[in-house]
């Protein structure tokens, strides 16, 4: 049965269930910002995905990389399997310009969160959950 992970489950906003992955928008509005958590139990790597999971993942990926594309039109998307925080499998899709904060070092702890407002949130997660949908 699968699990979110709780630091997951608090740093993000559900958008939508894909067909292998659950895609989160990380609460951070510094960064177009979304994850993705296959829904295998157990796996903390890419690698233990099976074939077919993996293909999926693919798909998956390249989806939503092409969404963030199209709604924010970054310099560059950064993806990223990390998991040295939390190893549950998760990859991250994040958007850069080359304007942001943090450019062209990595968005991690270079400086504080600054989450959505609730009704941006709600805009953002309502407006991706449609895209992802069509």
């Amino acid at each position: 049965m699968f699990k979110l992970d709780a630091r997951l489950e608090a740093d993000t906003l559900l958008i939508h269930d894909l067909p292998l992955c659950r895609v989160l928008l990380m609460n951070d509005s510094q960064f177009p910002w979304l994850i993705l958590v296959p829904r295998v139990e157990g796996v903390t790597e890419i690698i233990e995905l099976s074939d077919e999971q993996q293909q999926q993942f693919l798909a998956e990926s390249a989806q939503v990389s092409r969404l963030l594309q199209a709604q924010f039109t970054p310099d560059k998307l950064n993806v990223a399997a990390l998991g040295n925080v939390v190893s549950q499998l998760h990859i991250h899709h994040v958007a850069r310009y080359k304007s942001d904060i943090a450019w062209p070092k990595p968005i991690w702890g270079a400086q504080p969160v600054v989450a959505y407002s609730q009704d941006t949130a709600a805009e953002l997660v309502t407006a991706l959950k449609k895209a992802l949908a069509e």
